[in-house]
Formats: C-alpha cells, sequence, structure tokens
C-alpha cells in the first residue's frame, strides 16, 4: 500500500500584473520535501499551468529555500515569473530572509531576490549559452514562425536554463502578428521581441514560445526578459524599460527590466490568488 501522505499549503499567485487575472500564475506547494519527482510531475501535469513549483528546504547554507520548478512537460533548471510567484509565496507564509533579500536556491544555482514595497525582482543568472545563431537554425527559427528570414532582424542565443534563442522583429506589430507552426519547432524554445513607438508605457512586446514543455505561448515569461535584457538593454533598448507580454493569450503581463553594469534585475507584481491544501494522501475504498 503507499505509504501515507502529509497535507501541504497550496498558493496560487499571479505574477506580472497589478490586474486581477491578468499576469501568469504559479502554483506553489509549501513544505514539499515529501514528495517525490514522479509526485511532483504528476500535480504538475495535473495544474496544467505553465509552471508548478515546490518549496523545500535548502541544501545551500546561503539559501533561504530550495526551490524546483516543473512545466507540464518536465523540470526546468530555472524560470522567473515562478521565482518571484513562489518567493512571495514563502514570504507570505512566514519566511524570513537570512540577510536584506530572499535568496533562492534552484538548478541553476543560487538567485536573489529584492524587495521594492509590494515588487519583487530577481537578479537574472549567468547565460548558459549565448552568442549570435548559426544560419541553419536561423532557417529552423523562421520556419517555425512562418517568417521569411530576411524577417529576422537580429537573433542571439540568450539561455538562461530553459533554451532561450532570442529573435527581433522589426516592431511590436510584427511581433502581435505572429501565427507559429508548432508542429516545426523541434526542440527550439523561441522567445520574440519588438519595439513600440516611443512615448508609451511600455517599450517592447514579447512573445514566448515553447510548445515542448506542454505551454505553446507562455503568458508572461521572466526568464525569457532577463535574457532579453542581458542581450539589448543599454544598447537596442534602454538600460530600464518595461516590457508588454501576454497580450495574443488575453494577459496584461508587464515586466520591468533594469541594467547596472552587468547586472540585469527583473521584477515585477505579485498577488496571490488562491490559498488552499493540497491532499495526494492515498483514499482506501472498496477495491483496494
Amino acid at each position: 500500500m503507499p505509504r501515507p501522505r502529509a497535507s501541504h499549503r497550496f498558493s496560487q499567485v499571479d505574477v506580472f500584473s497589478t490586474e486581477p487575472l491578468l499576469g501568469n500564475p504559479v502554483a506553489v506547494v509549501h513544505d514539499a520535501d515529501d514528495l517525490t519527482d514522479e509526485e511532483m510531475a504528476a500535480f504538475a501535469r495535473w495544474t496544467n499551468l505553465s509552471e508548478t513549483t515546490f518549496l523545500l528546504a535548502p541544501t545551500d547554507p546561503a539559501a533561504d529555500y530550495r526551490l524546483r520548478i516543473f512545466t507540464p512537460g518536465g523540470e526546468l533548471p530555472f524560470a522567473g515569473h515562478p521565482t518571484l510567484g513562489s518567493a512571495h509565496a514563502w514570504l507570505e507564509a512566514g519566511g524570513a530572509p537570512a540577510g536584506d533579500g530572499v535568496v533562492q536556491e534552484c538548478g541553476a544555482g543560487l538567485v536573489a531576490v529584492a524587495r521594492a514595497g509590494d515588487v519583487l525582482a530577481f537578479e537574472a543568472p549567468p547565460l548558459v549559452r549565448s552568442g549570435p545563431v548559426e544560419e541553419f537554425d536561423l532557417a529552423l527559427v523562421a520556419a517555425a514562425l512562418r517568417l521569411g528570414r530576411a524577417d529576422l532582424v537580429d537573433a542571439a542565443w540568450i539561455d538562461n536554463g530553459p533554451g532561450w534563442v532570442g529573435v527581433l522583429l522589426r516592431d511590436a506589430g510584427a511581433v502581435l502578428a505572429l501565427d507559429p507552426d508548432f508542429a516545426a519547432f523541434g526542440d527550439l524554445k523561441i522567445g520574440v521581441v519588438g519595439e513600440h513607438p516611443a512615448g508609451g508605457e511600455a517599450a517592447i512586446e514579447v512573445r514566448a514560445f515553447c510548445p515542448q514543455y506542454g505551454v505553446p505561448e507562455d503568458p508572461v515569461t521572466g526568464s525569457l526578459n532577463a535574457g532579453i535584457g542581458q542581450w539589448l538593454a543599454g544598447s537596442r533598448l534602454p538600460a530600464s524599460y518595461v516590457a508588454a507580454q501576454g497580450t495574443a493569450v488575453g494577459r496584461r503581463g508587464r515586466v520591468h527590466v533594469a541594467r547596472t553594469g552587468g547586472t540585469v534585475h527583473v521584477g515585477g507584481a505579485t498577488r496571490t490568488t488562491i490559498t488552499g491544501t493540497l491532499d495526494l494522501r492515498h483514499e482506501v475504498g472498496a477495491g483496494d
């Protein structure tokens, strides 16, 4: 018979929007050290959100907690909106940082999360792959986006764990007009960016396509925006700006990106929308 299970506190946090239900939700399971890998993956498939996270005791003494991050299709070493949403849930549950800010341990290492009033911001982790994209891969990217090669103004690897390749299009309108061919993606995870006209609330429009994770389009993506900031902030884009994301899927995400020297911070609003209890205990029925 399966071993007895404890119940777990559960939070669902909306990230990157000040307006209810217009950001990107993350499911957070607290005190999850007793859950197996298989149970974590199964629960992430069941929630069917872009990410589900599990808060555990840290193994690094410099960390306040350890985080495991699952999509419906598998585990990620790092992701941005789950980092902010999970930090929010941990603090709301009474977590007390050892230092001035929160330090998260995850598959990508230690990630610092700062608090500024109601806004949380994480320090972008180092890129694990950067630099130009070869022509062979650019042809695959163009085909997946149903674009011609000439439509890709610029591109770079901006991978901080999930595998992002960044693509710059001529403007925000071109980004919003995309109708990708998801069957052509293969292993590609593509982040697309285009500039809005100057003077508006948002400097750029962003879309994130990652069908391999069971999420054809991620509504609002911290890791991708971190990579875009490391690629374009302070050069093509201002050192500090707001990115809009989620427009094409009925959301209104706003991601605040700021670069100081070689450090990029990515922040946004966080808001708990659901609290409850997760119960994975085995119920004995007549057929057992």
